[in-house]
């Protein structure tokens, strides 16, 4: 039974009054929205025992400022920064897990939850703002859902994935943070970021397919029925 602790709790709270305060500072568009959103991450968070979990979780959070200065290109420096607090919220949630908590099955399912859903956010907003072809921003979207979907749909199915980032689920991230990355500073620059987003046509796709296929190999005996949760 999972239990509400007071590092979830504490997280929680921390977690929605900084959301509150940007929400209040920012007046972004749409702020029902993005209240529900951060609702939503909140509630999730009170579940979710651990400070490595609580630092995972705040991708989640910062996929919604990510949105929105994606969509302005005049907001370059903020989505630096948001993008920046987030790659430092990866970079502490695995060294809190590995120094003092212990690497768990619900952190390893859960990082790989919050990179998607905040890259998603960036490509959304790149493709939202005519930068980045709205399929390639799917293909970032379901690069993540559909491994999500997959282990879900083990689970359900009372079986055991491997649910933690493959080698190449690493490197497939990096990549998709270093194309959208360059994207977003070229387009607030003002200078052309076509170069880059052809490079990235044909990178991302090829990379997405290349996870699902070293996560198909990692969860083979999942797959064929001969491991059970």
């Amino acid at each position: 039974m999972v239990r509400v602790s007071r590092v979830s709790l504490g997280g929680s709270v921390c977690l929605l009054s900084a959301d509150l305060v940007w929400v209040a500072l920012a007046q972004p568009p749409l702020p029902a929205a993005g209240l529900a959103w951060f609702a939503s991450a909140a509630l999730l968070g009170i579940w979710l025992s651990g400070l490595a979990n609580q630092l995972s979780l705040t991708r989640a959070h910062l996929a919604v400022p990510a949105l929105v200065y994606t969509l302005e290109p005049g907001k370059l420096m903020e989505l630096v920064g948001v993008v920046v607090a987030g790659g430092l919220s990866d970079v502490l949630d695995g060294y809190v897990a590995r120094r003092w908590e212990g690497t768990t099955r619900l952190g390893g399912g859960l990082d790989p939850v919050v990179d998607g859903i905040l890259f998603g956010a960036v490509a959304a907003g790149l493709a939202g703002g005519g930068a980045l072809p709205l399929w390639l921003a799917a293909a970032v979207v379901g690069r993540y859902a559909l491994p999500a979907l997959g282990g879900a749909v083990l689970l359900a199915g009372g079986r055991r994935p491997e649910l933690r980032h493959t080698p190449l689920g690493q490197a497939s991230t990096v990549l998709i943070a270093v194309l959208l990355g360059g994207i977003a500073l070229l387009r607030g620059l003002d200078r052309s970021p076509m170069l880059v987003v052809e490079v990235a046509e044909v990178a991302i796709p090829v990379a997405a397919l290349a996870t699902f296929a070293n996560l198909v190999w990692a969860n083979r005996r999942s797959i064929a029925g001969r491991q059970t949760v």
